[in-house]
């Protein structure tokens, strides 16, 4: 499959962005986009959990890009507290959508830190229709600028999860579940950790069961 992924770079606003990009064959395929955990902690755009959620949408027929943001590999640019984050998802989200213009559904996709920008993203542009936030960190970050949240979505997460305390995906299920015209999934994945080290088949299941549901209704 690696031959048809194409190394691009995108322009950003604080110059090039490093990305890997597949296009579907498929008239009016949907597109997605896929972001990078914390850069200062060794995040990047080939971490295997992005990786993996890349080649699901890939496997699916979405055309999808995944990004190095800002002072990540060959992007240029230096680490921005996330402000600067935002902007490059959304140079990029711009790159995807001129390059795919017919596409049929408009999905955004986040690992740890990644689910944060992925879901602050989705508030910005009301073309983005279906989300997947994977690890999401409500005990770090801050969710209740998703009042309301826009879209219906999944949420993954590990139930070993070691840097996030239970409590907090709870308490972000409650709050979403309770919003009208949506629905977001939580999925526990049961022996999972923070990074699903040993458990990544098991969520690819989980991302793909859910891709294929929400794609058949278009």
């Amino acid at each position: 499959m690696d031959n048809k992924i194409s190394e691009i770079f995108i322009p950003g606003p604080a110059g090039r962005l490093e990305a890997k990009y597949y296009k579907s064959k498929k008239n009016t395929s949907p597109i997605a986009l896929v972001l990078q955990p914390h850069p200062q902690y060794g995040g990047t755009m080939n971490n295997k959990v992005v990786v993996d959620t890349f080649y699901t949408f890939m496997d699916n027929d979405f055309s999808v890009c995944r990004v190095n943001f800002r002072g990540v590999g060959k992007s240029d640019g230096e680490f921005d507290n996330g402000q600067g984050e935002l902007a490059d998802a959304a140079a990029a989200l711009d790159w995807l959508e001129r390059e795919n213009f017919d596409n049929s559904q408009c999905w955004v996709s986040g690992f740890s830190f990644g689910s944060l920008i992925a879901m602050q993203l989705l508030m910005r542009r009301p073309e983005i229709n279906r989300f997947i936030a994977i690890s999401p960190q409500p005990n770090v970050y801050d969710f209740s600028f998703l009042s309301p949240c826009p879209t219906s979505g999944l949420v993954a997460y590990g139930k070993k999860d070691e840097l996030v305390p239970v409590e907090y995906i709870a308490e972000l299920d409650k709050r979403l579940s309770a919003q009208k015209g949506i629905k977001v999934e939580f999925n526990a994945i049961s022996e999972a950790n923070h990074f699903f080290s040993k458990t990544s088949n098991a969520l690819i299941k989980h991302l793909d069961k859910y891709i294929k549901k929400e794609t058949a209704l278009y």
